[in-house]
């Protein structure tokens, strides 16, 4: 029997693993009044955006300046926000169906690699996946983070990167990148991977469907068949049709992965 060809599956965490509840959110503001001695006023959608992105747009719609110290003050601030709260993640939010029996799944295949590309800085993005016990299959170490960059997609590539480093080569279409917003659908299809959505957020399958997603879940609910469809055990992906939406409710695919 021939080896399977190494899979690199990237995964979101807001959303498509995870509800996290409202804690994120309000130790964000505390730390950004804590640093910037401004009153809080939520005013922006984090969803799907990294955290760069987000708190560049605040600071600048409060008139302060940018910049890399302030960023990397606040940040360490709303790391701290974050793990004083860490015991209120699991009783104010929840884990999507069938997710911690996927990733269990997936980590028992030789050829997958398990990571993290997600808007969140990586503090947080440990912590909300350790809250629920599901830290154990990543290799955090090639993942990408919302402090890395602001573009999602430059996380995929800079994930990429990484993971090709330590592991070796993959092809693109053994590259995977999973996540609930069209966000995450365009930062896949730009660095040229594989994009599967899972409506398990705000955006439902039509909308991730016409951004060109290969395949959409409605949830992970149907373990085997997610595992079968992350793991490569079918053909690999094709193309994306151009802006073609699939069938409201459906979990079937734009295209296969």
């Amino acid at each position: 029997m021939h080896p399977r060809p190494p899979r690199l599956i990237m995964w979101d965490i807001d959303r498509t693993l995870i509800h996290a509840g409202r804690i994120a959110v309000q130790a964000y503001a505390t730390a950004f009044t804590a640093v910037t001695g401004l009153a809080w006023r939520e005013a922006t959608v984090f969803a799907g955006r990294t955290d760069r992105a987000v708190t560049a747009e605040i600071l600048t719609g409060y008139g302060v300046a940018d910049t890399a110290e302030l960023r990397a003050t606040f940040f360490a601030r709303y790391a701290e926000e974050f793990a004083a709260r860490r015991h209120l993640i699991a009783a104010s939010g929840r884990v999507l169906p069938g997710v911690p029996e996927v990733l269990a799944a997936l980590a028992d295949r030789p050829h997958v690699t398990q990571t993290l590309v997600t808007g969140n800085i990586p503090a947080v993005a440990l912590a909300k996946v350790a809250a629920f016990g599901l830290d154990g299959p990543f290799d955090v170490t090639v993942g990408g983070y919302g402090m890395d960059d602001p573009v999602r997609a430059e996380l995929v590539a800079r994930s990429r990167r990484l993971a090709e480093a330590k592991y070796g080569p993959f092809a693109p279409s053994d590259i995977v990148v999973v996540g609930d917003t069209v966000h995450d659908v365009e930062a896949a299809l730009a660095v040229g991977v594989t994009a599967i959505g899972v409506a398990t957020g705000d955006t439902g399958t039509d909308e991730l469907a016409a951004a060109g997603a290969h395949l959409v879940f409605a949830d992970l609910g149907d373990v085997d068949a997610v595992v079968a469809r992350l793991a490569g055990d079918l053909p690999p992906a094709s193309p994306p049709s151009p802006r073609r939406p699939a069938p409201s409710g459906s979990a079937e695919p734009a295209g296969t992965a």
